[in-house]
């Protein structure tokens, strides 16, 4: 039995949102509550996101007139995730994801754009984003609440190991203090002891090139990352060490929309997703020709640009850039998109057959009009428009690992389930660092909800936990 420097009722380890969620819900449960933070700023993936979060019947569809529903919502996640997904956490997220985004108006009082988007693989128009298009919208209002109520949020602190009694139960965890990302660490640790329970939100590996490349070793360290430096395996396999399930791992999606000329997710990722991908096209340079859906779900995407062998030119034109202006603008000035007063003169700036990209263009434009139907089957007929108005612009894309959809398992209560199909009891994980919620691939915008969702459920959870037997 470990010596116990400190106890809490429920030790909540990382504080992007699924966290600092499931810290709210124990605190308001009336239990004490500790935040153990590995990097020296809070937020994670989440403070670093653009603040999208998806739902059916959310409150501006309902204010616009746009019809949803929960069934197509699913379908849609089931869909993308190639029906790997796990059916009773996609019910629980969808059901839960409007209530969820309402918790964030009322209770952390965010506010969010007069917007909705519609995605890759959505069939509506049902993502929102935060007021400044930042998930910092979300851990800033999230991180003040948890303050004002006296929480111990602490940075530097990285998951040693998972402490358990001899029925596999978790007690609390081992923490090494004042770490530093460099590797240069401070060697002492403390024991915090878990009184009802320990809830896990260590987020993805996206950033992990070891443990990723043992999932797949195409996903070497020339495969750029749009995670935080934090994003790696400590927790997953602190958990994995305590008999938790594995699901999924080898899923690990990538965003098409990755600027080939910046590093992590950069500038061009927003203007790439926002403008090029609903309102332009993406083509091969090679041949001039369109290779995909523009509005297929990220995975189609991805590979489809990998199939080619080379980075890929994802092309607008005025009319369709106006929705991500200040992205625009800001890549225009670092060099990442390139601005041309005609299709003839981009076309040949990026190596392109000549008269190619016009013909792509033109036919394009004609299925837009409704002339012919596109042969890729991106659904034209809502709110396309053409590219007709100079200037044209062009961004090098090339994929970027953005999310690992493996992870823990877990249960409606977000509780760990073992090896022997059990729950490991005191032991709670959500976000991203749980698996079976996604699939093959993740929807646009489902990452924060999902996170939102069950941090709450694990917050509460956790807090309603009988406490441990006297040591």
């Amino acid at each position: 039995m470990p010596h116990w420097d400190e106890h809490a009722d429920v030790v909540i380890i990382g504080s992007g949102i699924a966290g600092l969620s499931a810290a709210i819900e124990a605190r308001q449960a009336g239990a004490s509550v500790i935040v153990l933070e590995k990097m020296k700023i809070t937020g994670g993936n989440t403070r670093i996101s653009d603040g999208g979060v998806a739902a059916a019947n959310n409150f501006l569809q309902k204010k616009n007139g746009i019809k949803d529903s929960l069934e197509l919502f699913y379908d849609d996640i089931m869909t993308a995730g190639l029906n790997l997904n796990h059916p009773n956490l996609v019910k629980i997220m969808v059901a839960r994801a409007s209530g969820a985004i309402e918790w964030t108006r009322n209770t952390l009082k965010v506010r969010y754009l007069d917007r909705l988007d519609r995605f890759g693989g959505h069939s509506v128009a049902r993502c929102l984003t935060t007021i400044n298009h930042t998930g910092a919208d979300l851990i800033k209002a999230a991180s003040s609440l948890l303050k004002r109520w006296g929480v111990d949020i602490r940075t530097g602190c990285l998951l040693n190991q998972l402490h358990t009694d001899d029925q596999g139960g978790v007690q609390g965890v081992e923490i090494c203090y004042d770490y530093q990302s460099s590797g240069e660490n401070n060697p002492i640790k403390k024991n915090i002891r878990a009184n009802r329970a320990a809830v896990l939100a260590t987020g993805g590996f996206g950033n992990d090139i070891h443990f990723r490349m043992q999932q797949n070793p195409a996903l070497d360290e020339a495969v750029n990352s749009t995670n935080h430096q934090g994003a790696t395996a400590e927790g997953l396999i602190a958990a994995l060490k305590v008999k938790a399930v594995p699901v999924h791992l080898s899923w690990i999606q990538l965003g098409p929309w990755g600027c080939a000329d910046e590093k992590g997710y950069g500038r061009g990722a927003s203007f790439a997703s926002y403008s090029v991908y609903p309102n332009g096209i993406l083509v091969d340079p090679g041949t001039g020709q369109r290779i995909v859906n523009e509005w297929a779900d990220r995975r189609q995407r991805s590979e489809a640009i990998f199939k080619t062998g080379h980075k890929c030119i994802g092309i607008v034109d005025a009319n369709g850039a106006e929705q991500s202006n200040e992205s625009l603008q800001q890549c225009l000035k670092r060099g990442y998109v390139k601005a041309f007063a005609s299709l003839t003169e981009l076309a040949a700036a990026s190596g392109m057959p000549a008269g190619r990209l016009e013909m792509t263009v033109d036919d394009y434009n004609r299925t837009v009009m409704g002339e012919t139907l596109d042969p890729f089957g991106k659904p034209l007929s809502r709110g396309a428009i053409p590219l007709v108005k100079p200037p044209f612009y062009a961004i090098r894309l090339w994929p970027k690992v953005h999310y690992t959809s493996g992870g823990v398992a877990i249960n409606s209560k977000t509780q760990v389930i073992n090896l022997e199909k059990r729950p490991i009891p005191h032991l709670f994980a959500a976000g991203e660092v749980c698996g079976g919620i996604h699939g093959a691939s993740r929807l646009g915008s489902c990452s924060l909800t999902e996170c939102i969702v069950f941090g709450r459920i694990a917050g509460q959870q956790a807090a309603a936990g009988k406490a441990h037997n006297s040591d």
